[in-house]
């Protein structure tokens, strides 16, 4: 399976430069509709619900501190294939001229963060998993 790095690479690869929060989003909408497609998950690593949205936390404390990133070195886009290049294309398509603001309202109004959030107050911290089965179940649900 590719890692997080490698789809983050490819996302760089299409938009030069983007902020870390925006990467964040993106990355969270092509493990969910990767999830739809593909019927499979994009990539290994968690994502949780935090107070902004969803955020995988290995790619956070690789950019910790940075606002804006425009390569990373420890992921490689060659390791997608075709199908999965395509999948990320259409998310980018999406949502990728959207605000990093507009991505994270949107989510917080989607079941999968709202449900991994269940009990803390909106400005209290948490790192709940947005599950794989919450993220398949809700997206199929959009496409019906």
């Amino acid at each position: 399976m590719i890692s997080v790095f490698d789809v983050a690479a490819y996302i760089l690869q299409k938009r030069q430069t983007i902020s870390t929060w925006k990467l964040q989003k993106l990355l969270y909408y092509c493990q969910a509709w990767s999830l739809v497609w593909d019927e499979k998950p994009l990539f290994g690593e968690e994502i949780q619900a935090w107070i902004n949205g969803p955020v995988c936390p290995a790619i956070y404390h690789k950019f910790q501190g940075q606002y804006q990133i425009d390569h990373i070195d420890c992921g490689d886009s060659r390791m997608l294939d075709e199908n999965q290049k395509d999948s990320i294309d259409i998310v980018l398509s999406s949502y990728g001229d959207k605000s990093p603001q507009w991505l994270s309202d949107l989510t917080h109004k989607e079941m999968p963060w709202q449900k991994a959030r269940e009990g803390l107050l909106p400005n209290v911290r948490g790192n709940s998993v947005i599950s794989l089965e919450s993220m398949a179940e809700y997206y199929e649900s959009l496409t019906e």
